[in-house]
């Protein structure tokens, strides 16, 4: 078996895959901030800081699902999740274990590699550039 030939082929699927599923965590973020599900803990008020977060997740996650604009809402994303992590967990601590800023940094740059390496195959961006 040729890993390097397997890996090969199946790294742009599984470039979507990462894509749509980081995507779907980052969005539970935002409906939890926003609208108090599935987390009703996390639920935000309206125009505060952390509401505005909950919008960002909410609307990069949903087009980082769909595979729309994906390059430029990576980039927001990325942004936030590292505006999160100083601004929230870097003051408890300098240990992303103990200030649980780990997700965040995790998010972040996960989000900076879609950002650069685009979202995949599996994409609206993908289905254009063939359709164009």
């Amino acid at each position: 078996m040729n890993w390097e030939m397997i890996g090969a082929r199946y790294a742009p699927y599984m470039l979507s895959i990462l894509r749509i599923m980081v995507a779907l965590l980052f969005f539970e973020h935002g409906t939890s901030n926003n609208y108090g599900w599935p987390n009703p803990q996390s639920l935000q008020q309206m125009w505060t800081l952390n509401w505005w977060a909950g919008f960002i997740e909410l609307t990069t996650g949903a087009l980082l699902i769909l595979g729309l604009f994906s390059r430029p809402a990576a980039f927001i994303a990325s942004g936030e999740m590292a505006f999160a992590y100083f601004m929230a967990h870097a003051p408890r601590s300098f240990f992303p274990i103990t200030n649980r800023g780990d997700a965040a940094i995790l998010f972040c740059f996960v989000f900076l590699y879609i950002a650069a390496a685009g979202p995949g195959p599996w994409s609206l961006d993908a289905w254009w550039r063939k359709k164009g």
